[in-house]
């Protein structure tokens, strides 16, 4: 006899079950419905890409968590998608011809890492993205930080906050620190870790790049200007007042600052922080990240403008814009604040229609017909066993209705309605049984 496997999955992996997919399921509609809102339209790609594709686009960190994927006698080099980004940018270059611009997409889609897992980090879950591409106007950035705002408003966050910083920032407090054109790419994935290990361990880092103290000094006085988001540019701005670039990252958050405000997105819920990297490599412009206060969760959307991440693959780049958001974590987040409404507790059935046996099996079978029909989620009892035992599953199942036909109101053409959320109960004519359902569910 062979040896029974031990059922298990891989290590951040993990089976959702019905009940947690239509609270996963309402969250994506609800997602998707105000992508739609804005005007961004729907794409898929592959979850596979070549290899070529997605190494040497994230940076070194990201690089080693992607999954290479190959099978016996194939002969191109595959991997798994890191994230939706650079898949969008080989789409553009693949189609451009049959796109309009600027274009706006969103995508809905696993992807996966080979990070290690832990509280609402997994090695394969779902991103939520949406990019504008073939626009330099800031007007698409304050657009994208507005999307992120509403998105969260509508779903029923209140303490959030979204933390904006520059590329072009962090070159200028680079350059004006002291820090070698050459060692940038140290300091920011340094600097991307200080929210893990801490201002000091970052410090003990830089010098380990043979980054001199003094510059270390300068760059973290700098990192660590607070105040209202007006007042931290105000006091940046003269620190780099010498810096083109610096200058101009500055001026760029201005002018999205001023559109916020037009938008109607509160100053309170935005935040300058100049120690806020967004590790991937190909951010070059203005870049942001979401956290909410309740329950801690320090990054649940993120993006930037990456107007060259495109040209890597065609002659000319097109510039692009946008955010990701961690529905995993927004998902799980909802479940922890009871955020989520009734009707996307449990399951998806509304009804079950109950069976007396195989002499009322043809009724019953009629009967949920009828209520399919009328676009009521119906479920029929397979079973012959007591009332007692079909109101039991559906307790235990939280379907509200049940419908019972025995052979009383079979031969009277009626049918007995229960509602389990009220405990009303009615006996009316067969027609009538969905339209009273619906009243009492709702829809």
């Amino acid at each position: 006899m062979s040896r029974q496997l031990q059922a298990r999955v891989p290590r951040g992996m993990r089976d959702i079950l019905p009940e947690r997919m239509i609270r996963r399921r309402y969250v994506i509609d609800q997602v998707s419905r105000i992508f739609e809102e804005f005007g961004f339209e729907p794409l898929q790609t592959p979850s596979f890409e070549l290899a070529e594709t997605l190494l040497g686009k994230y940076g070194p960190d990201a690089e080693k968590l992607i999954y290479q994927a190959q099978h016996a006698g194939g002969k191109e080099e595959l991997a798994l998608r890191y994230d939706l980004s650079v898949p969008l940018a080989r789409l553009i270059a693949m189609h451009r011809g049959q796109l309009h611009f600027p274009f706006k997409r969103y995508q809905i889609a696993p992807v996966w890492r080979a990070e290690r897992p832990q509280r609402g980090r997994y090695r394969e879950f779902y991103q939520c993205d949406c990019d504008i591409v073939g626009t330099t106007s800031l007007l698409a950035d304050a657009e994208i930080i507005q999307l992120i705002h509403a998105l969260l408003s509508r779903l029923g966050f209140k303490d959030f906050t979204i933390h904006l910083n520059s590329r072009k920032v962090l070159n200028g407090i680079g350059r004006y620190s002291g820090v070698p054109a050459d060692q940038l790419g140290s300091l920011y994935r340094s600097i991307d870790k200080l929210d893990k290990i801490g201002m000091e361990r970052v410090q003990e880092e830089l010098r380990e790049s043979q980054i001199p103290s003094e510059v270390i000094s300068r760059l973290a006085g700098l990192l660590q200007i607070e105040g209202d988001v007006r007042s931290v540019l105000g006091r940046l701005s003269k620190e780099l007042a010498q810096d083109s670039e610096g200058r101009q990252g500055i001026a760029d958050l201005e002018e999205v600052l001023c559109y916020l405000k037009a938008l109607g997105v509160p100053d309170k819920q935005l935040d300058i922080q100049f120690t806020m990297v967004r590790g991937l490599d190909y951010y070059d412009g203005i870049i942001y990240e979401t956290s909410i206060e309740k329950p801690k969760m320090p990054s649940i959307t993120g993006g930037g403008r990456y107007d060259q991440l495109i040209g890597l693959f065609m002659k000319d780049s097109l510039p692009a814009v946008g955010t990701s958001f961690g529905i995993e974590r927004i998902i799980d987040a909802m479940e922890e604040l009871n955020m989520l409404p009734d009707s996307v507790r449990g399951t998806v059935v509304r009804a079950l229609v109950t069976l007396f046996g195989p002499d009322q099996a043809a009724i019953s079978l009629q009967a949920a017909h009828q209520l399919r029909q009328a676009g009521i989620h119906t479920e029929l009892y397979f079973k012959q066993s007591s009332l007692k035992s079909q109101f039991k599953y559906a307790n235990r199942k939280g379907i509200p209705c049940v419908v019972v036909i025995g052979p009383d109101e079979a031969e009277q053409g009626k049918a007995t309605l229960r509602n389990f959320m009220t405990s009303q109960q009615v006996q009316l004519p067969l027609s009538e049984m969905p339209s009273q359902i619906r009243r009492w569910i709702g829809n």
